[in-house]
């Protein structure tokens, strides 16, 4: 099974507007700046070096992609012991990550890969804290997004087959609440980013572990 999504760049063009609304959320949920940072799929690290620079260093990202992790350590060589090579469907964290319990998980434009979301949002119940949050960011497709596509032909552009690693998972506002409550991880915000309201480009959630 293809596990390398293909980094060639820390950075990609949903970075430019996701990343203002989870440093936000991070300062509305009143994460302080040593809470212990988790970013379940971290790619390339940019998210996790932006957010390193904003004060929180407690951050440790890992992803099953060996091109990901790579390009992280090279890159952002001051937290380079910060990344890790690792599965997300193994609910063992790396040996090299000082803490197995988190205030904080994110998991930024990951589960629409996910054969298996479910396990994922379970082993991240396990990985948080709790009173941890996490912020989970995806693709947001709702009835008015939806609709656009389709009246504009863009679907076959929309759901790109030919796009390795790509998406297939497609959640609306409904679908990825109702995954979040069946892991344990009740939803307490919603954001959209990008774009004008109800044709976001991705949403913004933040789930709470009782």
């Amino acid at each position: 099974m293809k596990k390398d999504y293909g980094w060639t760049k820390p950075k990609t063009h949903a970075h430019e507007y996701l990343l203002p609304s989870i440093v936000a959320a991070l300062r509305a949920s009143d994460i302080d700046q040593k809470a212990n940072i988790l970013d379940a799929g971290c790619g390339g690290g940019y998210v996790d070096c932006e957010i390193w620079n904003a004060g929180y260093k407690n951050i440790y990202g890992f992803d099953a992609a060996d091109s990901g992790i790579h390009i992280a350590r090279t890159s952002y060589q001051e937290m380079q012991d910060h990344f890790a090579v690792h599965d997300a469907y193994e609910p063992v964290l790396p040996e090299s990550f000082p803490y197995k319990s988190y205030d904080v998980v994110l998991s930024i434009e990951v589960i629409e890969h996910l054969y298996r979301p479910q396990s994922y949002l379970e082993n991240i119940h396990s990985w948080l804290k709790p009173g941890g949050y996490l912020i989970l960011t995806t693709p947001y497709h709702g009835y008015l997004k939806n609709l656009a596509i389709a009246l504009l032909n863009k679907y076959d552009r929309h759901v790109n087959v030919s796009w390795e690693g790509g998406h297939i998972k497609f959640y609306s506002f409904a679908s990825i609440s109702s995954q979040l409550e069946s892991a344990g991880i009740p939803l307490v915000q919603f954001v959209g980013s990008g774009r004008v309201p109800f044709l976001w480009k991705s949403m913004i959630i933040i789930g709470k572990k009782p």
